[in-house]
């Protein structure tokens, strides 16, 4: 959505520079909202982000998944106490996750090193693949992925080592890649595992009506790149859709079950799902903070209006993985066409938005000086920004500093599903990975963000700040991994200042 379009390397220049002080300065306390539902996060129990990460045991989706392409997809992970994991991705024809195409079996080993010095909250990994392996689940099946091996020179010679068609047997294991024997196919047709280099494990409690809350633990692994030739060479900075314990994951969930036991012979069929028409209107609201690529914090809210397609969304920008500590706010809004079915994303609807009107609200000092700092006429007028105060940008074409463009366009695809509970999700198209925003047909998204879900449905207020463990706190610049990256930020701004001058 279009506010979201800020160029990662201004952000880079906000995040991270807010200490204890400044935290209290913006209020982040006492923060006021108007309304109540764009409070920051929902009233919802606190979440332990575990440091280091525990992986050992099973993980696996909680339904089916969506990725840049698009594929489909579900996931199912074991990793040992020896550092040797053991995964699967069982991958599907539709968006329903109803109809197997193949299944990849994955052996690996994965050695956790430090805190990411990058996304704050995430421990960096290395990993080695012993052995690849693909089961194919019909001849069509076969023959796509003998097809993507044919677009090159070594994709040619892995694609004559699979069988003909005509020879396909239903369960047979192919080998893509052995450590053992120094092959590699896996390589020819974009496959990685670079998901696994970025790890994240979180615990929280689930409510439960009249019952004691349930322990869920989640495992949010790097993002996939939203350009299919960088996934080879992309290093995460953000996540994916996260993975849940088998053992503690979030009830009702249908598909839980099937995945845990499934393998490479035989894929989760997931149970089938009410498909949802597009109405948009009402409020939605993110459920938690949200964690972009190259160090994005942010949660969002947007206001349909149905009746004339007009919307307008508030985005809150945090320099902490848990949204705890504002840097800025952006508010836009415009209107957005009538919706038509998307031929690529079974299941999504294509929409065009415009942005017409945006304000901004500095939340921290760090983002009030850059803006005081800004080119005449970049950003609503230097000199005149205040901590907390609001200013309308529309008059100057947006806010350069921010990346903020108006009036600007983006091509979207939206959709809609409702979760075990019952209750509606609204699915925006994923951001592209290298900062910018859908601006052309060819650019619109085949992926899809964290789900929203509806404003009028929660409950709301400001959630306790999250316990990590087992960090010490430290002061700014002494080093840490949580906060190391805050001199080297300040230093970038002074040098942006100076050049601004």
């Amino acid at each position: 959505m279009p506010a979201a379009m800020l160029p990662y390397a201004c952000v880079l220049v906000l995040l991270g520079a807010h200490t204890a002080e400044a935290a209290d300065t913006a209020g982040v306390g006492h923060l006021r909202w108007e309304p109540r539902c764009q409070q920051p996060l929902l009233n919802r129990a606190p979440v332990t982000t575990l440091l280091p990460p525990r992986l050992d045991g099973p993980w696996i989706s909680t339904g089916c998944e969506v990725r840049p392409g698009p594929e489909f997809l579900t996931r199912s992970y074991t990793f040992f106490p020896n550092r040797l994991f053991r995964a699967y991705q069982f991958y599907y024809r539709d968006a329903a996750c109803r109809e197997p195409a193949h299944s990849l079996l994955i052996k690996g080993k994965v050695r956790l090193r430090r805190a990411s010095w990058v996304t704050r909250g995430a421990t960096e990994a290395d990993y080695h693949l012993h052995k690849v392996g693909v089961v194919f689940h019909s001849r069509r099946a076969l023959l796509d992925v003998a097809a993507r091996l044919d677009q090159s020179r070594a994709g040619r010679a892995c694609a004559r080592r699979l069988p003909p068609a005509r020879a396909w047997l239903p369960g047979a294991l192919y080998e893509l890649l052995s450590a053992r024997a120094e092959r590699d196919c896996a390589a020819a047709l974009g496959f990685t595992m670079h998901e696994l280099s970025l790890v994240r494990v979180q615990r929280r409690l689930q409510p439960k009506p009249q019952a004691a809350p349930r322990l869920v633990e989640e495992l949010y692994l790097g993002d996939i790149h939203t350009d299919w030739a960088e996934r080879r060479h992309y290093r995460p900075t953000g996540y994916q859709r996260p993975l849940q314990s088998a053992l503690h994951h979030a009830r009702p969930c249908p598909a839980c079950s099937l995945i845990a036991r499934s393998d490479e012979h035989h894929p989760p069929v997931l149970p089938p799902q009410v498909a949802l028409p597009l109405r948009l209107g009402g409020r939605w609201v993110s459920p938690g903070c949200e964690v972009r690529p190259a160090v994005l914090f942010l949660t969002r809210l947007f206001t349909f209006h149905g009746h004339n397609r007009s919307w307008e969304g508030y985005y809150h920008h945090f320099s902490d993985p848990t949204c705890q500590q504002p840097t800025f706010t952006v508010y836009a809004a415009g209107r957005y066409t009538k919706g038509t079915p998307s031929a690529k994303v079974r299941g999504g609807t294509e929409l065009v938005f415009q942005v017409t009107r945006a304000r901004v609200t500095p939340r921290d000092q760090v983002t009030t000086a850059m803006l005081n700092f800004s080119e005449p006429s970049s950003c609503g007028g230097p000199g005149l920004w205040s901590l907390g105060a609001e200013r309308d940008v529309t008059a100057t074409n947006g806010c350069l500093p921010l990346g903020i463009r108006l009036p600007h366009v983006e091509y979207e695809l939206f959709k809609m599903e409702r979760d075990p509970l019952g209750r509606n999700l609204l699915f925006i198209g994923q951001r592209p990975s290298d900062g910018s925003s859908p601006d052309t047909p060819e650019k619109r998204p085949t992926s899809y963000q964290a789900p929203l879900v509806p404003c009028d449905g929660v409950a709301w207020g400001l959630s306790r700040a999250p316990q990590h463990q087992p960090l010490p706190h430290k002061r700014p610049c002494q080093g840490g991994p949580q906060e190391a990256p805050l001199c080297p930020l300040l230093l970038a701004l002074g040098l942006a200042i100076l050049q601004w001058l």
